[in-house]
């Protein structure tokens, strides 16, 4: 360290012809040592300390250092000189400093800063064009002996032998350095390009490409300062390309993305992701180069064919994921709140990359093409690579999408400095000729062949609708992504559809924004697709029309989904009716009314009344081919109806507690009533009754049912609901599993709807009662719970009417089945807790109590409950089955605690019952003096909460 200052001292310090001495051809021995001692330090040497001072030395040396100390100035011959004796040394200071910024990251980002500088200050000094165009004859070699062997002359043919080495010096460097994680390194990338464009251009020629690369490669860095640099640098050399021959500029640059765009695919392939994304910015680079220009460069049909196939082939996307197919919509958008704010996008999956941020770079270049390009001409090339085949169709739609909002002028960065001296900063591209693209992109999407497509796993078991066979007998068969009809879609090919239908959602979207207001005019044709798509049952295809509605909202100035549909529903509904009559073209009309019923209000319900009707109307005439698609809406339907009218919910009365706590009860009284009710039983008294009490009576006058009743006209929902529950008791025998249980799901909220007016529901509870109860007791193991379920909620509402209906044809086989499965249950293992029979179990269980209580169950029914339950006490019974049954017995104690706390004391009685004096007998029940066994615990926790109470 101390040599190496000495020596920065003594060169700093010489002046006048003594400096210049050092550079006389006959001094070339000696300053070669002095180089290549340098440049061993700066490769071999590990202290970085040591590197930096070897290559400050070597700047000194060469008089190009940059600090703070008096320089002295050099003049043209000064500098000429020291070129013609440098250019001796430059292939091995090419090797050298090479080696040290291709080097490891660990020696840190000053000794690579420090050796890129001496590089391009040395390779400036040799190269210089304005040296160059001077001869190095003059030169006398012939007095200097075997030292005149080492005189460089710079002819023609030298300097083209040395560009060309040095272009392939040039690669390696930028490769090392272009994506470096210290952004210093990369500001001193873009510092060697500007100085050797601006000083070497015409010596150089075989590197003004990859310069030009490294220099548009840096003007999206991520460092302010950087893309300051790289912007200035950039503006520097265009306007000297101007000033010499501004079509040579343009030509370079033209000729570097054509071989850019060519090279692509394959550097996407082979790459890693850091070189990929600057691989792309360099692109992007080239774009704001050009900027107006590159309308252009397009009409060249060379360049568009090459553009236009990187970016189908950079931009595949993955659908190898099964999880694509598998997510559906159980929580999807249609049960969503109308006015839940947008969901974020899906996350797209590419062969090639998966850094997110390359997939950025990749949208601004499509957004650069629409914002200068000719949109006309990019929509049509990229139409017909959506046409052309179906592995481009979902690169084509990305591209498209990014190309239109680009056109609009968004996510459109203009303060980059162009070629053209009128730097235009906004679109050529008028509202109209947007427009019209708009429409042409919006066609071609929402046509038959690009959005019906098979996106449901009953594909792969060939239940395919209609409109399978219906699109394969089209012209335009050869463009669908659909197989003939003979054949089922693979699992690779419905992933593929689900993402090409949910990049055509996201461009219509983008679309509206693009138009603003202006697309109010385009809704007559994309708002019913768009609610089409929102209730598939595949999740991220019903993700992405949500995604769409909201961007329409945004776009056309509607608060939210929920307005967007009622204000827009006069020409929906029309629309949806007129296609309920053609269920082979139009198989999803159904799917559009589900969703405007969940994104809407009460105020809907006069307009689509008729519209019910339809649907009723057409489920009568073909229950037997779409009953799965009409009772989701009426599924639908109900919900909206139970949200739209929440006040008829919760209607059941009952007693409060403190009503319950005044009734106190008199012990004489009660055993007094008890006899008296007990000798009636036995027939005793009968005689001694009042006769009359017996008497029945006296009819009612005639004039009082003169006439007929006049019955009150129906609220609309009320009489909505009392169709859907007709067609309900129908469709409860259905031999299909999933629509039987669809149905119960529309019959519970059809009951939630009716709780408040008994007249309308008993009737209705009466006739679908035969049905439900076939569900309960003879049905398959997963509609059994969901029946349940509906009886529950039906003894909210009519406790009293079910009672002994319940009590005869449903309590005998619900507690017979629990007890016999409750000793498969003791038994089991943890994974008995997936299977049906222990879910069934566990529905019955968690809702008899509740039920016991609403039907008011007394004597036999409860003793029946209370026999199957205490099985399920057992510790030895899974831990939520345990919890289920100490729930029913907390509900039974409301009901009669006197029984409970009986059977649970004959089952294991923890305290002995003294008689308070010695002439009564002493009570002994059959749990006292039991050993403690399976079911202690939790009965005495149940004993402790009663004595609680």
């Amino acid at each position: 360290m101390a040599v190496l200052r000495c020596l920065d001292t003594l060169i700093h310090s010489a002046y006048g012809d003594i400096v210049f001495k050092l550079y006389e051809p006959s001094m070339l021995p000696g300053l070669g040592a002095a180089v290549s001692l340098l440049l061993a330090l700066a490769e071999h040497e590990k202290a970085r300390g040591v590197q930096t001072a070897s290559l400050k030395c070597l700047l000194s040396l060469f008089q190009q250092c940059d600090c703070e100390e008096e320089h002295i100035e050099l003049g043209r011959d000064e500098r000429f000189k020291l070129g013609c004796t440098l250019a001796t040394f430059l292939p091995g200071i090419s090797r050298a400093l090479s080696l040290v910024i291709s080097g490891d990251v660990r020696q840190g980002h000053a000794v690579t800063v420090k050796a890129m500088k001496v590089w391009y200050k040395a390779v400036g000094l040799v190269m210089a064009d304005e040296q160059l165009q001077k001869t190095d004859n003059g030169v006398a070699t012939g007095d200097l002996g075997r030292v005149g062997e080492l005189v460089v002359k710079r002819t023609p043919s030298w300097r083209k032998t040395t560009s060309q080495r040095l272009a392939l010096v040039l690669q390696k460097i930028i490769s090392c350095t272009s994506a470096h994680p210290h952004w210093r390194v990369r500001l001193e990338l873009v510092s060697l390009s500007h100085f050797l464009l601006s000083q070497c251009r015409q010596s150089v020629g075989e590197c003004v490409g990859p310069l030009l690369e490294a220099l548009v490669g840096a003007i999206n860095d991520e460092e302010p300062e950087v893309k300051h640099r790289c912007n200035a640098a950039l503006d520097e050399v265009a306007q000297m390309g101007q000033t010499n021959n501004k079509q040579d500029f343009t030509d370079i640059i033209s000729e570097n993305l054509h071989s850019l765009a060519s090279s692509l695919p394959r550097l996407m392939r082979t790459s890693d992701d850091q070189r990929k994304l600057f691989v792309l910015n360099v692109f992007l680079g080239y774009l704001k180069i050009l900027g107006p220009k590159v309308d252009v460069v397009l009409t060249s049909a060379v360049h568009l064919e090459r553009i236009s196939k990187a970016l189908m082939q950079v931009m595949e996307l993955d659908v190898t994921d099964v999880k694509i197919v598998e997510e559906r919509t159980l929580t999807s958008s249609t049960d969503l709140r109308p006015d839940l704010h947008q969901i974020p996008s899906q996350r797209k999956y590419f062969l090639y990359f998966t850094d997110d941020k390359i997939f950025s770079a990749l949208r601004k270049i499509c957004r650069m093409l629409g914002y200068y390009g000719n949109l006309y001409l990019l929509v049509d090339r990229f139409l017909e690579l959506y046409k052309e085949s179906s592995v481009y169709r979902k690169q084509a739609a990305l591209v498209l999408n990014e190309v239109i909002v680009g056109a609009a002028g968004i996510g459109v960065e203009m303060d980059t400095s162009k070629i053209d001296s009128s730097g235009a900063k906004q679109s050529r591209t008028n509202q109209e000729d947007l427009k019209s693209s708009i429409m042409s992109i919006i066609e071609e999407y929402i046509s038959l062949s690009n959005w019906h497509l098979p996106t449901i796993s009953e594909a792969l078991e060939g239940k395919l609708e209609s409109t399978t066979s219906l699109l394969s007998k089209s012209p335009e068969r050869n463009c669908l992504q659909l197989l003939p009809a003979s054949k089922s879609p693979t699992l690779h090919q419905l992933n593929s559809n689900i993402w090409q239908i949910c990049i055509q959602l996201e461009g219509i979207g983008g679309f509206a924004l693009a138009l603003g207001t202006d697309f109010r005019l385009l809704l007559m044709i994309t708002l019913y697709p768009v609610l089409e798509k929102n209730g598939d049952e595949s999740l991220l295809v019903s993700q992405a029309a949500f995604s769409a509605m909201c961007d329409l909202c945004k776009a056309c100035d509607y608060s939210s989904p929920k307005e967007l549909v009622i204000k827009n529903s006069d020409y929906l509904l029309n629309d949806v009716s007129l296609n309920l009559a053609r269920p082979s073209i139009h198989p999803h009309a159904a799917r559009v009314l589900a969703v405007m019923f969940t994104h809407s209000d009460a105020s809907l319900l006069p307009l689509v009344a008729d519209v019910v009707q339809d649907v009723l109307t057409a489920l009568d005439l073909s229950y037997d081919q779409r009953a799965p698609q009409f009772c989701s809406v009426l599924h639908s339907l109900m919900k909206a109806l139970v949200r739209w009218f929440p006040e008829t919910i919760g209607c059941q009365k009952t007693p409060s507690k403190e009503t319950q706590d005044k009734e106190c009860v008199n012990l004489r009284q009660f055993l007094l009533d008890y006899k008296k009710q007990k000798e009636l039983a036995e027939g005793i008294g009968l005689e001694e009754e009042d006769p009359n009490d017996l008497e029945v009576p006296p009819p009612t006058s005639d004039e009082d049912t003169d006439g007929p009743a006049e019955k009150k006209e129906l609220p609309l929902h009320i009489q909505i609901v009392k169709d859907v529950m007709e067609r309900c008791i129908h469709l409860l025998s259905d031999s299909n599993l999933r629509i039987r249980l669809k149905v119960l799901d529309i019959l519970e909220l059809c009951v939630c709807v009716l709780c408040e007016r008994e007249d309308e529901l008993l009737p209705m509870v009466h006739r679908c009662w035969p049905a439900l109860l076939h569900r309960l007791t003879n049905d398959d193991p997963l509609a059994v719970p969901r029946a349940f379920k509906v009886l529950c909620v039906l003894g909210e509402s009519c406790g009293d009417f079910l009672r002994k209906r319940v009590s005869k044809e449903v309590l005998p086989r619900l507690t017979s089945s629990l007890m016999k499965q409750a000793e498969v249950s003791a038994r089991s293992r943890p994974v008995y807790t997936h299977t049906l029979a222990y879910k069934l179990q566990l529905a019955v269980l968690q809702g008899l109590g509740p039920l016991c209580v609403k039907l008011d169950l007394m004597e036999a029914d409860l003793d029946r409950v209370i026999d199957a339950c205490l099985l399920y006490l057992s510790c030895r019974q899974p831990m939520r089955l345990q919890e289920a049954c100490l729930s029913v017995f907390r509900s039974l104690m409301d009901l009669d605690s006197d029984l409970v706390w009986f059977s649970l004391n004959e089952l294991c009685c923890p305290v002995p019952y003294e008689p308070p004096h010695p002439h009564l007998l002493p009570v002994t029940l059959s749990g006292s003096h039991k050993p403690r066994n399976q079911f202690t615990d939790n009965v005495l926790t149940l004993l402790q909460e009663s004595d609680a109470t």
